[in-house]
């Protein structure tokens, strides 16, 4: 369990924090010598360290473990190289182990095998070696991008750059992940200048959320809370004189269903007795009274 723990670190660091993975590498290497893909994890992980005779070491040992496998013999030729050692880098390209790669270790080989010939001074041949079927190919590969990538630089170094130009142009096409500077290197050779602007729109976008600045304070001054201002009171306006009130009129009052007052109409008074109708003698309602306190006719 522990070797596996070790083998996806060193798996995952291995671009990011390649020292810090080779270390994982080599405590997997401690507990299984004998295994040959920790041997071989151990050699890919140096390889990207750049402790080019440890990884050699390692990927020896990994194919004799592994029964002869030649999937990594790009990468000793390229640790060779790295030596200083390039016609040991040329036996291995050359070897017959190499006729055995699939199609993307073949193109690897042919790009280390470039860098070797540019090594030595040959940077015509370091042109011709990558001018290989996969070169011409329609269809974008998962090695297109180095391939473009390394023709195009030897082409500049055989100092043929309007074609380095066009062919870094392809390069920076078929990265879509931004793992080279095709488009930097492309930019360079026709004299253009290249503006980010996703960095343009974050920083916008940074300005516009930044918060207000405050004023440094020292510690070892003591901050008070600033006392609340009272604000002033309004003046007061001075009343207007009282002028004298007209004499109000009654105003109509609106009746409501409950406040009629049922009074008999007054009557009329005339100017003399007689004008008018005869009076009707004035009736007034006098208390009921109990039989026998009703008086009797005479």
């Amino acid at each position: 369990m522990k070797v596996a723990r070790h083998l996806v670190m060193a798996g995952r660091l291995a671009e990011d924090e390649p020292e810090q993975a080779y270390r994982h590498a080599k405590a997997a290497r401690r507990l299984a010598s004998r295994v040959g893909i920790v041997r071989e994890a151990a050699g890919i992980a140096a390889y990207h360290a750049g402790e080019w005779a440890e990884a050699i070491a390692e990927l020896r040992a990994a194919r004799r473990l592994g029964g002869g496998d030649s999937s990594y013999l790009a990468v000793m030729a390229d640790c060779e190289r790295g030596l200083g050692r390039p016609e040991r880098a040329l036996d291995l390209i050359k070897s017959p182990e190499a006729e055995k790669l699939d199609p993307a270790e073949r193109v690897e080989l042919r790009i280390v095998e470039s860098g070797v010939r540019r090594d030595m001074g040959q940077n015509d041949a370091a042109v011709v070696t990558l001018q290989i079927p996969e070169l011409r190919d329609r269809r974008l590969r998962p090695w297109s991008v180095r391939l473009f990538y390394a023709y195009a630089d030897a082409l500049v170094e055989a100092g043929r750059e309007d074609e380095a130009s066009d062919w870094f142009a392809r390069a920076s096409a078929a990265d879509r992940d931004g793992d080279t500077d095709a488009a930097e290197r492309y930019a360079e050779l026709e004299g253009l200048q290249i503006l980010d602007t996703e960095e343009d729109e974050e920083e916008a976008g940074e300005v516009q959320v930044k918060e207000p600045i405050e004023a440094p304070v020292e510690e070892s001054a003591e901050v008070e809370a600033p006392e609340p201002v009272e604000e002033p009171e309004a003046a007061e306006e001075p009343e207007p004189a009282e002028e004298p009130e007209p004499a109000e009129e009654p105003e109509p009052v609106e009746a409501s269903a409950t406040d009629i007052a049922f009074r008999p109409a007054e009557p009329e008074v005339l100017d003399s007795p007689d004008e008018g109708a005869h009076q009707a003698p004035a009736v007034f309602l006098e208390p009921k009274q109990t039989g026998e306190e009703r008086p009797q006719a005479d």
